[in-house]
């Protein structure tokens, strides 16, 4: 006669380590090390788990537990709703060569009627679910990663070449507000390489031409449009509220008012620059590397930094570095990967060519060095003449 589930059940309750609801929450107000895993489907999980806990469904655990869990030796506890599941999975596991698993008896459902603390993942609808259905794949994003990114503001200086490409690809990933900052009109001679407009909008603000653009591509995005040049007048009040900037200005002396704003209120800024076939990309994070002043403590003569309209540029390069801009910045929202400071990424398009600078923090810099001297905002247009 063949093994029932019943006797299935009780031979791997007897196999496996277990601990009490009891003990677990004790070990995790303790905050002891441990890795903790619902293995209960998705739906389930939206509904309540225990806090800090990963979801890695049950019937995806073979293919997805080490990823989640890279570490063998780790400690890990599984629960499930009643028990049963966290059991199978904890015996799976331990096959697969993890030495220190245990299962939680009882599972989530007594954990809640315990009254022990629990969190829900924030409520995407059904059509955002559909849109951004990849992102939720992946551990790194999630449906907690994908509403961080609907609450998160970004700030785009420029709607050409650099803010065309970060701009979609913000709206894309579902970044819930972006401001953009320009105060130019489409010109035909922009849609060689700003692809956020079209001929049909030439002559049209930039700002209210990127809306359009992205409004269509994505609804959720909400979109503020600045039609005004940045200046020391209005810096600080467009900049209020935003958690990171993606610089896209094509001159210098918005470029030093930025660094400088940017330090004083704590804004993280990815810069990017371009130049006929090369470009350039690092995030400034204030308080925590260097700053744009440390990079260039004064801007190049005019005769060896001609700008776009008089050195021309490859209509495809702003694509690549805005790109490297908005992946930055969705790194930064999510909290997640190794972020660009302290480092200079070079391009070069004819070399097909990446290579990267470490930059250092400068203790005599004027504006974030140990002793400042600038410490309000200055004449932009007379520091970069000089």
């Amino acid at each position: 006669m063949g093994t029932t589930y019943t006797d299935l059940i009780a031979e791997v309750r007897d196999s496996i380590r277990t601990v009490s609801l009891e003990e677990l929450k004790a070990r995790l107000d303790a905050e002891e090390p441990v890795v903790l895993v619902d293995v209960r489907e998705k739906e389930e999980y939206r509904q309540g788990y225990i806090p800090g806990a990963i979801s890695v469904p049950r019937g995806f655990l073979e293919m997805q537990i080490e990823k989640a869990v890279p570490d063998k030796h780790a400690p890990v506890v599984l629960y499930c709703a009643g028990g049963t599941r966290s059991a199978l999975a904890a015996r799976t596991l331990r096959e697969l060569g993890y030495t220190r698993v245990e299962s939680a008896t009882m599972g989530f459902v007594r954990w809640k009627d315990l009254g022990f603390p629990m969190e829900k993942t924030p409520e995407l609808t059904e059509a955002q679910r559909a849109r951004y259905a990849r992102h939720l794949m992946l551990d790194e994003v999630g449906e907690r990663g994908q509403a961080k990114l609907l609450q998160s503001k970004v700030l785009l200086l420029g709607a050409g070449g650099l803010g065309s490409p970060a701009a979609l690809y913000l709206a894309a990933a579902g970044v819930g507000t972006l401001g953009v900052v320009d105060l130019d009109v489409v010109d035909a001679s922009n849609l060689q390489r700003q692809i956020l407009h079209a001929t049909s909008r030439v002559g049209m603000p930039k700002v209210l031409s990127a809306q359009k653009a992205i409004n269509d591509l994505n609804p959720d995005v909400k979109v503020v449009a600045f039609e005004e040049r940045l200046d020391s007048s209005n810096v600080e009040r467009i900049f209020k509220g935003f958690d990171i900037i993606v610089d896209g200005c094509d001159n210098f002396p918005t470029r030093y008012l930025v660094n400088d704003a940017s330090v004083w209120l704590n804004i993280p800024v990815v810069h990017g620059s371009i130049f006929r076939f090369e470009g350039q990309v690092t995030t400034f994070m204030p308080k925590d590397g260097p700053c744009y002043r440390c990079l260039y403590p004064e801007p190049p003569p005019a005769h060896l930094a001609p700008s776009c309209a008089e050195a021309g540029v490859l209509g495809i390069l702003p694509g690549i570095v805005g790109t490297i801009q908005a992946t930055e910045v969705i790194k930064y929202l999510l909290g997640q990967g190794d972020l660009l400071k302290g480092r200079l990424v070079c391009y070069d398009s004819m070399r097909m060519k990446f290579r990267e600078l470490k930059l250092r923090r400068d203790p005599t810099c004027p504006v974030c060095g140990e002793h400042p001297t600038i410490t309000e905002y200055i004449d932009y247009e007379q520091f970069c003449a000089v």
